[in-house]
Formats: structure tokens, C-alpha cells, sequence
């Protein structure tokens, strides 16, 4: 028994030594080098070597040092930190390791860091002593999904929330580990760490943004691990940190217990004793040999498993589309500043009614759109952040992903995935870019876009209409797939609505049907009269304002949904289409988008068709489908005269409404 449990002692050993010489990640910052004979390169090599030294000290496993100084621009700054966990030999065997493999990684560069198991080295010409440094990270996950990933995901979070606590308070080593059940058979063991000088709050803020990209790259995982310069955190299945060098000290014990009665050594009753005694114990050992032979196989294994089963580094996240919406984050502040360059002109991208729209950079690397609420919303904290978690559950292909908020002060942000191809107005109106777009791609748009619409009205958890459905509004991913955008914004922002009206109309004029532009009234139908429009649009390439400013001569009419109507009463539907296209096209697929864009631009609310109706009609070339009537439109009216702006009719006084299904929109969960 004793061999065995030596053999297995030494077994483990070999795997840790062998595990412990092998770099999880190296970072070079090759903006500034030296050269091997230079003043840098000897320095460098002095502080390493001082690194070394005080590597197997009982310095509590953190070391800073400098070399050089002056003027000069040959002072090296140097630190290592080792788990708060390893030992004096560990420590140093691990810094020893990162002395030499750095130099090897980093050849020439002023700047570098190693990480591993047990320990990070970093050294650079510029000082990090407390300074947070999130300038670089990573993350690594096992590869085994947890059966429960919901209730999994909240244990972790609710560990790694206490440890953020206990770490980044007060002094020391700002190091904590924890143990939770999360079923019978599945315990949660949990680290972090932060560098020990270090801020108490810039430590919590590092903890805060490494949990924060947990979900987004490991949602499920058994085990992962988030690492910046500053902190890092890991959860697994299994002890990785040494627990007797965690665990608090054993109380001692109150009150003894009392020593065994002396007995005479030749007496009848001790030999009866010792011979059960040895009766005794051999009964048990053979158990006891099968049970610990069965607990440290079974660690063993499990070990093994989980070593081999972590995955390579990741440098960014592309897999947000495998998170479940339930984790939609809330993020800080100060990290949407740092993400948009404390919102840069440079990184503004797009501006609409509702605000402002920066590109950004999470820690994960992913890239997402970052829109600034207007500060004119009423909505309370509560009610903004119910509607953001509302809206943010809703999934579908064809609309853009909310997939978080910011909420602090008077500032109200949403953080949406970023979509490369920016949006349809950006193609559909430049007279050489919309060569791009073909026929089958924009039949493929038009689809995209009224699948969504119907999602969003009839299939989705609530039903939202949209009320400001437009080019600019709908965007194109990498396989120019269509995404609505700014979906359930009206309902976020909360402005003045009832659900009969509302006193400020939202939305762009020239989309709006009229029933809306003039009363207020709007429902499921006036986004159908906005995709009419907008389907007229893609067909013939031109804005819905833009025709008054044409020769009458050319066009015949004073705006789109009048000049695809005269074309299509006078039998001359395709005249219409785009000449970019080169007249290759499906007559069929067209004369049919004609047709439904312009049922959907009817005056008459009950004339329009459902989204569902859309979506049928736009699968199906059948001539049976019915004629439309002639569409909704405006000659020198004040409402259509206003072109592309944004529309606000606060101060006008809205006429007596009718409870029909033109004033009533529904907001609520389905």
C-alpha cells in the first residue's frame, strides 16, 4: 500500500513538472526593439537574472525590480507573480522556465510577457507598478459542456463574484480560491488573482471585465480560465490549486480526549484485545485498499482529462451566436469608453434619431456597434433595464443582436453585434456600388427583411412594430443577409405613447404611411406600408424622396409610390427596375415584388397585407393574387415634403381617433 501511494506521489509529480515547463501564452510588443550589444539588452539580461534569484525567496511570490536609470532610454522594469498557491520551489522553477523561453518568444522587443500554470513574467522600458494593464488577454476553455449550462454558468458567476471580493480587499497576496456544490457529483473549484500593488478598485474593475468574457467564449464549459496582465480568474471540476496550501489552519482542540487505559501486559484481557485488534484491522485494510486505490485512479484520470482537454488560446470570440441570450451583460461605463475610444469621431460610424452609433472592441476582441441613447428619454432605470432584457431575448436570423446595456446616470447605451457590410442604403443608392447588388441578392434581401418583420410581429415573445423601418435601418452581413436594426428602439426609449396613439411620431418621413404621419395612429400594418416602400426601393434603386427632384419628364411623377404605380397601371411594371442590373433579372420574381410593394403601400390600412401574406405571396409567382388599389401618396403635402428627416410632430394636435387595428399597438409579452 505504502509503494503504491509513493508511486502515484511521483507519478503526478512528473505530470505537473512536465505541464508547469509548457507557456500557456506569450505576448511580443515589437513597437520598439533593441539590439544585442545595446545598453537595454544587458540590463535586460540583469533584471532576468535578478528575477531568477528571487524566484525560490520567501518574497510571497511577487518580485518587481529596475535596471538602469537616468535619462537614458535603457531602463528595464521587470516583475514576476506566481499562483498564490505555489510554493517557494515551484515559484522559482517556473520563473526560471519563463527566464528562458521569453528571451527565446521575444528575441528583440523592449516589451514582453509569458504566462504559465504557476506563474507570469512581464518586463518593459515603461513602469507597471500599479498600473491596470489590460492591454492584452486571452482565454481558454475545456472542451466538455456542463449538461445544465444555465444553472452551471450562475454557480461560476456567484463563486467568482465572491472572489472578486475577497481578492481585491485590503493587502497581501490579493489572491482567493472557492469551493462550491453544484450537484452531487460536481464540485466547482475557483481562483483569482490580481498583481499584489494594485488598487483595491482597479483590481475589482479587472476582475469585473475578465468574468465578463467567461460567457461570451466558454458559456457551458466545465472549465476556463480569463487572463489579463493584471488578473486573472479560472473555475474546473477539479482541484488545480494545491488545497493544503489554501486551506485555513485546523482549530486546535478544545478538550482532549482521555488517554487509553494502561493495561498489564501479561494479563488474559490484552491478549484478547490484541488479538482483535489485528483481527480488526486486517478486515479493514482490504477495503480501505480497494477504496484509495479506487479515489487516486479516479483523480488521476480525471486530471488527465481535463490538462488534455483545455483548448488552444483563443485571440478573439466569434462564437457569440452559441451564448444563450439570457446572459445579455451589463457593462460599465468606463469600459464602453475604453471600447470606443471614449467615443472617438474616428470610431462613429452612423448617427440616427434615436443617437449615436460608434464601432467598438470588446476584451473578447469581438467588434460590436455601440449606440448612445439620446439623453431625452423619461424611461426609469427599471423600466429600461426590463425593455433592454425583453428586446435582447428576441433572436432571429434577420435581426441584428442586442447583446447588452450600459446604464449609468443620465447615460442609456446599447451594445449590438457589429455587421461588416454596414447598411443597404450605403450600396442601394450609390450609383457604383449598387452594381454590387444583383438580382438574386436583392431578392434575397427583400426576403430576409420580411421574415424578420414577421418574426418581430407574429412569432417573436412580444410583438414589436418597428416604426421606423428603412435602408439605413436594415443591414448586411458578410453573405449580404439582411438584419433589421433599431427594432423595439421606441419601446426601449419609452417616449409619450398610449396604446391608442402617440403625440411624437417616430420615424423617417416617406416610410410612414399616412395614418401614422398625420394622426399618430400605428400598428403592425404601418411597418408593412414601410417595407412596401422600402421593397420599391431596392427594385428600382432609387430613394423615395428623390423622384421631385428628377425632371418630371424623365420619371412622370413627383415620387416613388406614384411613379411605380403609373408604370404598373400602364402595363409597363418593369420599366421601373434598376438599369444597373443590366435587365438580368427573373421577370417573374420582379413583376411580383412590384405587385406586393404595392399592396403594401395601399392607403386603406385594410387593403395592406399581413407580413405573413408578404412572406407568401414572395415564395409564390402566381398571377392570382389580387390587384392592388392605388397606394398612399402626396403632392406638395407639408408631411411628404420633408424628405429623409426625422419626424417629430410634438407640438401638433393629433384628430379624434377610432378603436380600430390602426390605433392599437401591442407592447406586451406574448
Amino acid at each position: 500500500m505504502t509503494m503504491m501511494v509513493i508511486w502515484f506521489c511521483l507519478f503526478m509529480s512528473l505530470i505537473t513538472k512536465g505541464d508547469s515547463a509548457s507557456a500557456l501564452r506569450y505576448y511580443c510588443q515589437n513597437s520598439t526593439s533593441y539590439t544585442p550589444n545595446s545598453t537595454y539588452k544587458a540590463n535586460l539580461d540583469t533584471l532576468l537574472s535578478n528575477l531568477f534569484s528571487n524566484g525560490t525567496r520567501n518574497n510571497n511570490g511577487y518580485y518587481q525590480t529596475t535596471v538602469g536609470g537616468g535619462a537614458s532610454n535603457d531602463t528595464v522594469y521587470g516583475l514576476f507573480l506566481c499562483r498564490g498557491d505555489a510554493s517557494p520551489e515551484v515559484c522559482g522553477g517556473c520563473v526560471g522556465d519563463a527566464r528562458e523561453r521569453i528571451l527565446e518568444l521575444c528575441s528583440d522587443g523592449k516589451t514582453a510577457m509569458i504566462w504559465y500554470d504557476n506563474c507570469i513574467l512581464r518586463y518593459s522600458e515603461e513602469s507597471m507598478l500599479g498600473i491596470l494593464d489590460q492591454s492584452t488577454w486571452f482565454t481558454m476553455r475545456n472542451r466538455d459542456n456542463d449538461t445544465q449550462p444555465n444553472g452551471y454558468m450562475q454557480l461560476v458567476g456567484n463563486v467568482l463574484d465572491q472572489i472578486t471580493t475577497q481578492a481585491s480587499s485590503g493587502a497581501g497576496k490579493k489572491f482567493a480560491v472557492l469551493e462550491a456544490n453544484f450537484s452531487v457529483f460536481e464540485r466547482v473549484y475557483a481562483l483569482g488573482q490580481c498583481t499584489p500593488y494594485l488598487s483595491n478598485s482597479d483590481c475589482q474593475i479587472c476582475f469585473r471585465n475578465a468574468i465578463a468574457m467567461l460567457p461570451r467564449c466558454c458559456y457551458g464549459a466545465v472549465g476556463a480560465r480569463a487572463v489579463y496582465p493584471s488578473c486573472n480568474v479560472r473555475y474546473e471540476l477539479y482541484p488545480f490549486y494545491n488545497l493544503s496550501a489554501v486551506a485555513p489552519p485546523a482549530p486546535p482542540p478544545t478538550n482532549p480526549p482521555p488517554p487509553p487505559p494502561t493495561m498489564l501486559p501479561n494479563s488474559a484481557s490484552s491478549k484478547g484485545n490484541k488479538g482483535k485488534v489485528v483481527i480488526i484491522i486486517a478486515a479493514s485494510i482490504a477495503p480501505l485498499t480497494g477504496i484509495l486505490l479506487f479515489v487516486l485512479c479516479f483523480c488521476f484520470l480525471k486530471k488527465r482529462r481535463a490538462n488534455k482537454d483545455l483548448s488552444h488560446v483563443k485571440e478573439t470570440t466569434n462564437d457569440m451566436s452559441e451564448i444563450s441570450i439570457e446572459e445579455s451583460v451589463q457593462f460599465e461605463f468606463s469600459t464602453i469608453e475604453a471600447i470606443t475610444n471614449c467615443f472617438s469621431p474616428n470610431n462613429k460610424i452612423g448617427e440616427g434619431g434615436y443617437g449615436a452609433v460608434y464601432k467598438g472592441r470588446l476584451p473578447t476582441g469581438q467588434e460590436v456597434a455601440v449606440k448612445r441613447l439620446s439623453k431625452s428619454s423619461s424611461q426609469g432605470v427599471e423600466e429600461f433595464k426590463n425593455e433592454v432584457s425583453l428586446v435582447a431575448k428576441l433572436q432571429h436570423r434577420n435581426l441584428v443582436r442586442v447583446l447588452g446595456f450600459c446604464l449609468e446616470g443620465e447615460e442609456k447605451i446599447l451594445i449590438y453585434e457589429f455587421v461588416p457590410n454596414k447598411s443597404l442604403d450605403y450600396f442601394l443608392f450609390d450609383p457604383e456600388k449598387k452594381k454590387l447588388l444583383n438580382w438574386s441578392t436583392r431578392y434575397k434581401i427583400i426576403g430576409g427583411i420580411a421574415r424578420g418583420l414577421l418574426y418581430l410581429h407574429e412569432d417573436s415573445r412580444l410583438r414589436i412594430i418597428h416604426r421606423d423601418l428603412k435602408a439605413s435601418n436594415v443591414l448586411l452581413d458578410g453573405d449580404m443577409n439582411s438584419k433589421i436594426s433599431d427594432f423595439g428602439l421606441a419601446r426601449i426609449v419609452m417616449v409619450d405613447q398610449t396604446q391608442a396613439n402617440t403625440n411624437r411620431v417616430i420615424g423617417t418621413y416617406g416610410y410612414m404611411p399616412p395614418e401614422y404621419a398625420l394622426y399618430g395612429l400605428f400598428s403592425v400594418k404601418s411597418d408593412v406600408f414601410s417595407f412596401g416602400v422600402l421593397l420599391l426601393e431596392i427594385i428600382t434603386g432609387k430613394k423615395n424622396n428623390s423622384l421631385s427632384m428628377q425632371s418630371s419628364a424623365e420619371f412622370g411623377a413627383q415620387d416613388l409610390l406614384s411613379y411605380a404605380w403609373k408604370h404598373w397601371r400602364d402595363d409597363r411594371a418593369l420599366e421601373v427596375v434598376d438599369q444597373s442590373l443590366g435587365g438580368l433579372y427573373s421577370r417573374n420574381e420582379v413583376i411580383q415584388c412590384i405587385r406586393v410593394g404595392l399592396l403594401c403601400v395601399q392607403e386603406e390600412v385594410e387593403d395592406r397585407p399581413t407580413m405573413a401574406n408578404v412572406v407568401l405571396m414572395l415564395n409564390s409567382h402566381s398571377a392570382t393574387w389580387r390587384s392592388p388599389n392605388q397606394p398612399a401618396f402626396f403632392n406638395g403635402g407639408r408631411e411628404m415634403n420633408l424628405g429623409g428627416q426625422e419626424g417629430d410632430l410634438s407640438a401638433s394636435k393629433s384628430l379624434p381617433l377610432s378603436v380600430n387595428e390602426a390605433s392599437i399597438s401591442e407592447l406586451d409579452p406574448r
